[in-house]
């Protein structure tokens, strides 16, 4: 399933959600065009579990592997993010965003203590938009494209909390097998499902003080 978009309007204009992607897309551009060595950049800058660095944390989250790593990141955010930062303001969002993807890190590290392979890329933080969105717009419909082998090829509407429901399952019963079998996928999944429930607890947090704004947001009036 890849989402085309979703049916919550946001009041305000998204500056954070929008800066990001503009940020992303910059060091992006560096990293592959002007940097002369692209792969001594994600060693440079990318999290590395066995040589614990704060900073690089941080770092890592604008750094991506190739075109279609950022721009499936990136479409992500576009979708979900204008709405949560809109419920939670640009300042917290921005903070959460940035405290999203150190959890999302730091639960990698934790079952790869000793990996020496750069973490780069900004789907931990954006899984923990993804979160704050299953709890704050559990009936909105993301249009979805869905290949179902055999089945159906099309379009559909899909509630997030079964779309991102399904999305969370995936990554948990990928980062299960794949360390249970010790086998490198290439794929942060504990860092997804660490960004994911941060972004929910998160979001559980502060749903009792913004119950009524989000139901205005979803009943759009």
């Amino acid at each position: 399933m890849f989402p085309l978009k979703d049916e919550i309007k946001s009041y305000s204009f998204p500056i954070i959600s929008y800066l990001i992607i503009i940020i992303n897309s910059i060091v992006y551009i560096y990293h592959y065009f002007i940097y002369p060595n692209p792969e001594e950049f994600i060693y440079k800058y990318g999290f590395i579990p066995s040589n614990f660095n704060l900073i690089n944390i941080i770092t890592a989250m604008f750094l991506h592997g190739g075109f279609f790593h950022i721009f499936s990141n990136m479409l992500f955010l576009f979708i979900f993010g204008d709405n949560v930062e809109d419920v939670l303001g640009h300042l917290k969002f921005f903070i959460f965003y940035i405290f999203w993807g150190i959890c999302a890190a730091l639960l990698q590290a934790f079952f790869y203590p000793n990996s020496d392979i750069p973490m780069i890329g900004a789907s931990g933080a954006i899984s923990g938009v993804l979160g704050a969105y299953f709890i704050f717009f559990p009936t909105s419909r993301i249009l979805s494209f869905v290949f179902i082998p055999f089945l159906y090829i099309g379009l559909a509407e899909i509630p997030a909390l079964i779309y991102l429901g399904i999305w969370f399952l995936n990554q948990f019963v990928q980062g299960t097998f794949s360390t249970l079998l010790n086998i490198s996928t290439g794929i942060a999944f504990w860092a997804h499902i660490g960004g994911f429930v941060a972004g929910l607890i998160t979001a559980l947090f502060y749903l009792p003080f913004k119950r009524s704004y989000i139901k205005r947001k979803r009943y759009h009036f």
